[in-house]
This record gives C-alpha cells, structure tokens and sequence, in this order.
C-alpha cells in the first residue's frame, strides 16, 4: 500500500457523470465502504450529477473528458492521475472505463477489478459490431485480476461467449435509507398535477434501444383501452425521447402521460407511483428494479438475464417477454385491476430487498476482494 495512514486507496471509474445505474451503484458503494480501511476515489470520463453528489458525500471526484472507448488520448493523462492520487487498486466499471484505464493500471503494477454491469455485445447489434465488442471483452476480462458479474446470467454469458472467462458474482443491493418507503418526499402528484385517486405508471431508464420506451408506450395505450384512468409518469432522456414523445401523440395519448426529463430524487419518483415498469430488452441486474421493489411498488418488468434473478414472477413482481406489448399491456391491467395482488407483490418485494438484496451485502463482498487485492 502506498499511503502512510495504512488504508487501501481504491479508484473507482466509471464512462459517464450522468446517474443511471452502475453510476448509483458506484455512488452507494463508496458510501458504504469502511473508510477507517479504505479511501475511495472516483474517476469519470465525462461530468454530470454524479460527480456533485460525490461531492456531498465528501468522496474525492475527478473527470478526465472522453467520449470513446479505447482513447488513447486519455491514457498518459489516466497514468500520471493515478500515480498522483497514489492509487493501490483500480475498480473499473463497465466497459468503456475499462479500455481507457487498463493499460495506465497495467503499467502502474495495480490490480484491476472490473464489474460487467452488462456486456457490451447483445442481440440488435450488426454482426461485425458484436464480434468486434466480444474480442475486446475477452482481451479486457483476461487483463484484469477479478471480473464481477452482476448477475449469475451475466456470468454464464461471458461464459459463452469466450472459453476461459473467469469471473465471481456480487448482484447490486439498495441502500435502504435512502430507499425507504416510509420516508418523507416531495409531492411530484401535485408537481405534475397527477390526482391522488390516479393509478400512476412510472417507468425510469435512459431513452435508448436498450430500456424500449417505445414499447412501453404502446403497451400503455393498449392497457388504457381497458383501464381508462390511468396516468405513465416517463423520468429520463436518451436518443428516444423525442421518438416517444410523437408516439403518445400518433396515438392520442399524450395528455395521460408525463414526460418529465432527467430527475435525481428517484425515491420521490417511486413514493409517487403505484406501478414500476421496465420493458428491456436486455439487463446485467438492473438497479432500478431493486429500487423499485425496496420502495415498495409492483413491478412490471422484462423476463431477461439478471432481471429474472431479482424478480420471481408472480410473487414479488411481474415478468413478460421483452418485445411483447400486448403481455407488458396485459400485466398492467392485471395488476390495475387487482388491489389484492399488488398489494401482496409490494410487500413480497420489499422482503426480498431486505434480505437478498441490500447495500450492505453487495458492500461486504466487493471489500473482501479489495482486501485480498490489498495483502
């Protein structure tokens, strides 16, 4: 180890300063690491939210700007960084941090963790793309010391896709003070002049092929032919906004849906609805789900790799095949229609959260390889 106090001096890094989930996990995992051991650092490659919500956390926050992968623009200016911030393990989150910290970790003799919050390869990609994302994977997974798989799924898919991978699996936990159900928020019902008596949808992701907001709208509308008073509150941006905003309204739905952009207070969001949705077409372990489930709501969700680990349909959610609007429009007026079962799905989830699920854990297991890292 290198600092003088005796504690291991851990860099977290991460692509992007926007939160979305591998950005919280990398948030509540510096916030429950045991500082009398370590000291986390983070570094992002763009700025954004994160970084001022690390500030509060009194966690030390840095941004090296890059928008690409493999930048080799970035690689001495990552070097000298960690030389001077005097790192002893590198963590590196998803991969596109890891191809722009990898070489500088390499030549520094540290070791590197890398958490595969989803593989950069998946089905819609071209053939040739997805070849191409495989080999880097396979390259990047065998340089590091420890590869962490958020979910058993994810695992057995490296597995798959290249012979050797090696890698443990630590799933995503919640941080339940902050996700806590009985806390006190702000009214976003009165902010979005949604009534009280409404049965309110709300679906939280970035707007990209991956999260599927178109499907959710359609499934929406369907469900709206049985279930008339219903309200979709959509929380995020991405590529697609603009897409789902003119679907609503080829479809003459818009006035029942809100479109409320990027929001941080994600537990507001939740107290505010009665129904999480999340149409993926893929996930490593989505984290939203976990919120969701913690902040005690029916959820709705896609029936794909770690999702199914975190929801067990029919008991503390609901799953549907991803792609099928009339299933995603079926389980919402299922769910719409049945106080009994959606209470009984909230009080499931929130079980489950508690005792598979929570920061602690996730915490817990990630510090026993930092400190076997550390010896």
């Amino acid at each position: 180890m290198s600092n003088l106090n005796g504690k291991i001096r851990v860099l977290e890094t991460i692509r992007q300063g926007k939160i979305g989930g591998g950005e919280s996990h990398v948030l509540d995992l510096v916030a429950s690491l045991d500082k009398t051991i370590f000291e986390p650092i983070v570094l992002s490659f763009t700025d954004g939210p994160m970084i001022a919500a690390l500030a509060q956390l009194e966690v030390p926050a840095f941004v090296i700007e890059s928008e690409k992968a493999f930048d080799l623009s970035v690689w001495r200016k990552v070097k000298k960084f960690i030389q001077e911030q005097r790192v002893d393990i590198v963590h590196v989150h998803g991969t596109r941090a890891n191809t722009n910290v990898l070489w500088a970790a390499r030549s520094l003799n540290l070791p590197v963790v890398y958490t595969i919050h989803g593989w950069s390869f998946h089905d819609g990609l071209h053939p040739l793309a997805k070849r191409l994302r495989i080999a880097a994977e396979k390259f990047i997974t065998r340089k590091t010391q420890v590869n962490i798989c958020v979910s058993e799924s994810n695992r057995q898919t490296g597995i798959k896709a290249f012979n050797g991978f090696d890698g443990i699996v630590v799933r995503n936990g919640v941080n339940l003070r902050k996700f806590n159900p009985d806390g006190v928020y702000t009214d976003l019902r009165a902010e979005y002049n949604i009534p009280g008596d409404k049965l309110l949808l709300c679906f939280i992701a970035r707007m990209t092929y991956q999260k599927d907001p178109v499907s959710m709208i359609k499934a929406f509308a369907l469900a709206l032919k049985s279930v008339p008073d219903l309200q979709l509150l959509m929380i995020g941006d991405g590529e697609l906004r603009t897409t789902a905003e003119n679907t609503a309204k080829e479809l003459e739905i818009d006035k029942q849906i809100v479109f409320a952009g990027f929001r941080q207070d994600v537990p507001a969001v939740l107290h505010a609805a009665d129904i999480y949705c999340l149409p993926s077409l893929w996930e490593g372990f989505p984290i939203g789900v976990l919120e969701a489930m913690a902040m005690g709501k029916a959820v709705i969700a896609s029936d794909v790799d770690g999702t199914k680990e975190a929801v067990t349909d029919g008991e503390n959610g609901l799953l549907v095949p991803a792609s099928n609007i009339t299933a995603l429009a079926a389980a919402i007026v299922k769910l719409a229609v049945d106080a009994t079962l959606r209470q009984q799905l909230q009080q499931n989830a929130k079980t489950a959260i508690a005792e598979h699920f929570n920061v602690a854990g996730m915490t817990g297991k990630i510090s026993e390889v930092y400190l076997q890292l550390g010896k």
